[in-house]
Formats: structure tokens, C-alpha cells, sequence
């Protein structure tokens, strides 16, 4: 994560299946440049320990509205991850500001102008999918903002300890979006 932030990334997002994540929230929370969040956030109680770690949203990969309401008493955004207008709809309904697109459509800019036209209002967000050919398309069709996971994330890097290519990977995200 260090990496992406050298790179130019002020919002990060750690995963709770990330071993330690907590504490890394904790410890990049007290950076006053970055919004720290959590992410695959499936409780009430999930969402109290990424508060009292320091997170300032939670990403969910579903529509609970549970993790909705513990998240908005909490004060912090949230962004439960919807696949279908219907669960879209039902995730800002339920009071989620964000709606993360969530396992991304084949044509991630085409599903959100379809689904923008009937409902205006949703800040869809996809991640899953987005990368460095399609990210300003999904910006163009309505997309409210754009996550990076894979594209910036790469395994092998991560593996080989090769943080200096996730650093160029993001500084290159970031610069293809202007």
C-alpha cells in the first residue's frame, strides 16, 4: 500500500481478509494526507473494529443492511457492493451514499450508462474490472469514481516484493485519468 501512496493514491481501501489489517488502518489513518477505509466489511461488529481503527468508510462486497446502519450510526460512508439495478437501488435505498459495482459487467461503462438513465441518482462506483483501458470510460458513462484492485495489485509483484512496479502502476492509473 505504501507504494500506491508514493504513487499518487490519497484514498486506500484494506481488505479485513488482509492479515493485520486493522493495524494497518490504524497506522495509515494517522497520516493527515490519506482517507484510510475498510473493505469486505460483512458485520455490524466488523464495521465498529474498522472505526475504532481508524477507517472513515467501509466497502462491502454485498448488500447488508446491517453494515449499512452500524456504518452510517458510525458516522462513515459506506459502499455495499451490487451487481443488478435492483441490488443498486436496494443499497441506496437502504442509505448507502456509494454503490460499489460489484463482480463487474463485461462492458463496465455500457452497464452504467443503462443503468444512470432510469436512476440518475445512484454514485455507482465500480473496482473489479476497472483498469488503465477502461477507467476514464467508466468516469465518461457516470461513474461517480473508480477503484483499482488487480490493476494496481499485482500478485506476482506483491509476491517478489516488487513494490517499485506497483508505484509506476499507480503513478500511470492516476495519470490516464488526468
Amino acid at each position: 500500500m505504501e507504494a500506491a501512496v508514493r504513487g499518487g493514491f490519497r484514498v486506500i481501501e484494506f481488505t479485513l481478509t488482509t492479515p493485520g489489517a486493522l493495524d494497518l488502518i490504524g497506522d495509515f489513518a494517522g497520516r493527515a494526507d490519506l482517507v484510510v477505509g475498510a473493505g469486505t466489511v460483512l458485520t455490524p461488529d466488523e464495521a465498529r473494529s474498522a472505526a475504532e481503527a481508524g477507517s472513515r468508510f467501509l466497502v462491502s462486497p454485498v448488500v447488508d443492511e446491517a453494515v449499512i446502519d452500524a456504518g452510517r450510526r458510525l458516522g462513515m460512508a459506506v459502499m455495499p457492493g451490487a451487481h443488478t439495478p435492483t441490488e443498486l437501488l436496494r443499497a441506496h435505498r437502504a442509505g448507502a451514499p456509494l454503490q460499489k459495482l460489484f463482480p463487474a459487467p463485461a462492458s463496465i461503462p455500457q452497464f452504467i450508462r443503462s443503468v444512470l438513465g432510469p436512476m440518475p441518482f445512484l454514485r455507482i462506483v465500480p473496482t473489479n474490472g476497472v483498469d488503465a483501458n477502461n477507467a476514464a470510460a467508466c468516469l465518461e458513462a457516470g461513474a461517480f469514481a473508480v477503484g483499482f484492485t488487480t490493476a494496481l495489485f499485482d500478485a506476482t509483484d506483491i509476491a517478489r516484493e516488487r513494490f517499485d512496479r506497483i508505484e509506476e502502476r499507480a503513478r500511470g492509473l492516476l495519470a490516464k485519468l488526468g
